[in-house]
């Protein structure tokens, strides 16, 4: 059985998609958590199972896949799910998974994951609104040209997991976004494995420094779900 090494639930955009993915599409793993305690702390935590200091990082027997695309193709030569099986689909479906691998950086700074709160931005930077605007034209594409109701066809698969982080984001940021979005950022809330992810996020205790920071650097906390 894959082990899969994560941390907070709360915060952990990267962790995320292969939990998610394996979760939603009933693959067995075994999950450790170890939570953010500050850089410099979380690094030398991670050490223990990462060599990047970094999650996700899963295990398989003594074999270590590090970085969460990788993750993903390593467990896609095993489950044939992973990826869309017609070959078009498939090639949209990975090119959109390593869009948001590698870009969305306005995204992604701005609205950093924090899936228990509710916030309102101070600025909706140039920078954030171009993200937005790729992130609804790529998303219509999908829905559009592959059929949905997932990006990339009928089935949820490794796309879906990729942009996952994203719909928390959506939802705890309350970006503007269009109907067809909204529509599949409301579908992938409804799944159980995205509903079992939020809900755990919301138990979490723990607190990192970093993380909130960086959260209320960006805009006016309206609502804190979270355990106390």
């Amino acid at each position: 059985m894959y082990t899969l090494y994560i941390a907070n639930k709360n915060y952990s955009s990267w962790s995320l998609r292969p939990w998610v993915l394996l979760t939603q599409l009933g693959i067995p793993f075994e999950e450790k958590l170890t939570p953010f305690l500050g850089t410099s702390s979380s690094w030398t935590a991670f050490r223990t199972f990462s060599p990047t200091g970094k999650v996700p990082c899963l295990r398989d027997g003594d074999l270590t896949v590090w970085d969460s695309l990788a993750i993903a193709e390593y467990v896609a030569e095993r489950h044939h799910s992973v990826w869309p099986a017609d070959p078009r689909a498939r090639a949209w479906a990975r090119s959109a998974a390593a869009e948001m691998h590698s870009g969305f950086e306005a995204l992604r700074s701005h609205c950093p994951m924090n899936c228990g709160i509710r916030l309102q931005l101070n600025t909706h930077p140039a920078a954030l609104t171009r993200d937005l605007s790729r992130l609804q034209e790529l998303w219509s594409e999908g829905l559009s040209q592959l059929g949905g109701p997932y990006l990339a066809g009928a089935a949820f698969s490794a796309v879906d997991a990729f942009y996952a982080p994203v719909v928390f984001r959506i939802q705890s940021y309350q970006l503007p976004i269009d109907e067809r979005a909204r529509n599949y950022v409301q579908r992938m809330l409804a799944l159980p494995a995205m509903q079992r992810w939020y809900e755990a996020a919301l138990q979490e205790t723990w607190r990192d420094p970093d993380h909130e920071e960086e959260t209320l650097r960006q805009g006016t906390l309206l609502q804190d779900l979270r355990a106390a």
